[in-house]
């Protein structure tokens, strides 16, 4: 009978699984309520205790709607699920300035708890709100190395001026000032005795200056901005060896000296970092001997002097955004033309950070600063915090048009008082060890408020509490757990009846997965009903057969599932965020989002997160370059027309920095037969032609050369044209008339002429014809001198 029992649930599980397919719960190897629940987040297992027979270790573990159909009861099925539960969820507020300045909240909810089971995918959805008239905190730090004397002249009454400006966006405005020059140490700074006390001995341009200085906090924040213009018009300028600056230095300093340098935690923090070259990074200080990496603390003396300048190195990109995140704040890059692309490499690595061009003398700083403020209150970015690395996180952002986006998690374009959505999808792919609860944060970058994240884990089953050891279920040489026997080693056995080695136990058919197939399908050995699985190298080997492996999937460049799934029964179960057989395809989309805030600029399609463009002659991270293509004339249109005469769509949303990089040239004569170049024309508003060429460089960069004006033309008036129209036909008239007069005279003449001709040359008279003659003929005698006679003609 019992062989008979086992036989019979073989029959149903193979049944079961060639019904309803690959049956991940009964083609894995779980012998426990835990390991059934790490099989599959839609695997249950069945603790009642006489549920299927002896030799079914693991058809307990099954769809939980197969479990019932099965015979066991509901209240012994343990089927965990993951949950949500909000902690605090505090209204999103309207405003930031009054009473309430300082409980502003621009992120909803606050704080959530979940309960994952691995595997399972649960989902939470979470507000952000750029809450209008919003404090604002101001630091101008600036590079006072010689090169930078004009801007210095250039910046003297900046804090009356962008007080004014800045008054208009937000009631709560604050202003500080710092300065930076480089380490005052070889091969950084001139070390010579005579240069000590001024380094620009003997420079006849600018003989005098201060010596230099790592980094150096002149005015802490401040609402007096006329503070600001007496600071600036006591500072001079220094002088360092190389070109290069000590700019990051200067940078962390201010952002983690928080006390000194006073930024209030209910404020956005802007750090306006102004400079003319490029900065020494980590591992240069080497040249100068320091071996000590910075250890990103605050280093500021009594006298707003950073000491360890010549005791420490120079801090890294990573550690430089680490800080900068961790004091919300946002910093701007105020930099030459020349070193544009070298900073806006910087921005891709430093999270929260944005570059405009400054000009030589500084003159456009105020319109800069201006500019950028808009560029990040018109977007929103989450940020992950303490992300643990057993838990996948993938979002999906609904922005202003209402439309959700998977794979992104920021929003641009946005006005101020504007909310946004994002959808957060959490996937617990692994059981920490008992107890080792986890938790992470989610953060707009740039904001104070935060979503704190409690994460425990639904790895135990409830049943296992009432675990019974030496159980008489088992032959008393077990643990009874949740239906089943965890037998004492030496013994095997759905109730531990069989001991290892016993030949008279072995049943060879039920360790085969079809007739014919080998036992235990070559990979393990039969004992006492039951295949156990041999060990290999390259992985685990289970299944009720031995039939499946966690090595034998697709790999890509060598890695397994690429290294974003785990391969279960040779199939790759990929982790959230990514697809395919070998879970390769990323379906994060972010990458391909253009500036213009489009997917590879409408000109193709985001294909494991890099854009395929389709467009003939698109090319680009983005597709975004494409001269060739119907639209390029009409999207650079709109550039010219924000750059150039701050007109257009773009002009009006403060988007024109962000989306129109293109270099401008402005000409007064345009070259259109520029090898490679497009050329591009449009109508005015006034009825004028602007012309543009538009041409992609081999180094990548668009440019864009324009006619410094449009052209005109004077306005014909509506007579005028009528009149030179009738005209011109009446003229066309007249004149083919006379041609045809022309054409009718001629002919005649020549006609006659050949009349006449022929007439005179006609050679038969009716007097001279010799068939007529008259019919009277008269004769006459005539004598001559000699007076002879002779006949003198016919009369």
């Amino acid at each position: 009978m019992g062989l008979r029992a086992a036989l019979s649930c073989l029959l149903l599980g193979g049944f079961l699984r060639l019904s309803a397919g690959l049956n991940l719960c009964m083609s894995g190897s779980a012998t426990s309520c835990e390991e059934c629940l790490l099989t599959h987040p839609r695997c249950a297992w069945c603790a009642q205790e006489d549920f299927g027979n002896r030799r079914s270790l693991t058809s307990r573990c099954d769809f939980s709607e197969n479990l019932q159909s099965r015979g066991c009861a509901s209240h012994f099925i343990q089927y965990p699920k993951s949950s949500i539960s909000v902690l605090e969820n505090v209204p999103l507020s309207s405003k930031g300035s009054g009473s309430a300045q300082y409980d502003v909240v621009q992120i909803s909810p606050q704080k959530i708890s979940l309960s994952l089971r691995p595997g399972d995918q649960t989902q939470f959805s979470l507000q952000v709100r750029q809450v209008e008239d919003y404090p604002v905190d101001l630091y101008y730090l600036m590079d006072l190395s010689l090169s930078m004397k004009d801007d210095l002249d250039t910046i003297l009454n900046l804090g009356t001026k962008l007080a004014e400006e800045m008054g208009k966006l937000t009631s709560n405005f604050r202003l500080g000032f710092g300065s930076f020059v480089d380490k005052n140490m070889s091969p950084f700074s001139h070390t010579a005795p005579k240069y000590q006390e001024n380094p620009c001995n003997g420079f006849k341009l600018f003989p005098t200056c201060v010596p230099p200085f790592g980094f150096r906090h002149i005015l802490s924040l401040t609402d007096k901005v006329d503070r600001f213009n007496e600071e600036v018009q006591k500072q001079m300028v220094s002088r360092n060896r190389d070109a290069p600056e000590g700019g990051f230095d200067a940078i962390l300093q201010a952002a983690v000296c928080q006390e000194k340098i006073g930024w209030r935690k209910g404020a956005y923090h802007l750090l306006v970092f102004a400079t003319d070259d490029v900065p020494h990074l980590a591992l240069d200080g080497r040249l100068g001997g320091l071996v000590q990496p910075h250890d990103g603390q605050c280093h500021l003396n009594e006298q707003n002097e950073y000491s360890a300048s010549t005791k420490m190195d120079y801090p890294s990109l990573g550690l430089l955004g680490e800080k900068l995140a961790e004091n919300n704040i946002f910093l701007i890059f105020a930099v030459t033309k020349q070193f544009y692309v070298i900073y806006k490499n910087f921005t891709a690595l430093i999270p929260g950070t944005s570059v405009e061009i400054l000009d030589q003398d500084s003159k456009n700083v105020l319109q800069l600063i201006i500019t950028a403020y808009n560029n990040i209150r018109s977007k929103v970015e989450l940020t992950v915090w303490d992300h643990p690395d057993d838990i996948n996180l993938s979002f999906t952002s609904t922005c202003q048009d209402g439309k959700p986006t998977s794979g992104l998690r920021k929003c641009t374009d946005l006005k101020i008082g504007d909310t946004v959505s994002f959808d957060v999808s959490v996937e617990a792919r692994s059981c920490p060890r008992r107890g080792a609860d986890q938790s992470f944060t989610i953060k707009p970058v740039g904001f104070k408020d935060r979503l704190e994240v409690s994460v425990s884990y639904l790895c135990d089953c409830d049943c296992s509490q009432t675990a019974q050891k030496n159980s008489s279920i088992c032959n008393s040489i077990g643990t009874y757990n949740c239906g089943t026997c965890h037998c004492e080693p030496g013994y095997l056995g759905a109730r531990c009846e069989c001991q290892e080695g016993d030949a008279s136990s072995q049943h060879l058919n039920f360790c085969r997965e079809a007739e014919g197939k080998q036992v235990c399908s070559g990979r393990g050995e039969c004992s006492c009903n039951q295949c156990a699985c041999y060990e290999s190298e390259f992985g685990k080997i289970y299944g009720s057969f031995c039939e499946c492996d966690d090595f034998s999937c697709a790999r890509h460049k060598g890695v397994l599932c690429s290294g974003h799934g785990e391969c279960h029964c040779g199939e790759c179960k990929c982790h959230v965020g990514y697809i395919g057989d070998n879970c390769y395809c990323s379906t994060e989309t972010s990458p391909c989002t253009s500036d213009d805030g489009k997917m590879c600029s409408g000109r193709g399609s985001c294909v494991c997160g890099r854009c395929q463009c389709t467009e003939p002659g698109a090319f680009g991270d983005t597709c975004e370059k494409c001269p060739t293509c119907p639209d390029a004339c009409g999207t650079k249109r709109e550039c010219i027309e924000c750059r150039l005469f701050n007109s257009g769509r773009f002009a009006d949303n403060h988007t024109c920095q962000r989306v129109c990089k293109d270099k401008i040239i402005i000409v007064e004569t345009l070259e259109a037969d520029e090898p490679g170049a497009v050329l591009c024309l449009y109508k005015t508003d006034t009825d004028c032609v602007m012309k543009f060429t538009y041409s992609e460089h081999v180094s990548g960069l668009s440019v864009l050369t324009a006619l410094k004006e449009p052209e005109c033309g004077g306005k014909p008036e509506a007579v005028m044209v009528l009149s030179a129209v009738v005209g011109s036909i009446l003229l066309v008239g007249v004149v083919l008339l006379i041609a045809w007069k022309l054409i009718i005279t001629v002919h005649d003449r020549r006609e006659f002429s050949r009349f006449q001709s022929a007439r005179s040359r006609a050679r038969y008279q009716m007097a001279s014809n010799p068939l007529y003659k008259q019919p009277v003929s008269t004769h006459f005698l005539e004598t001559d001198m000699f007076g002879r006679s002779y006949n003198g003609g016919v009369h």
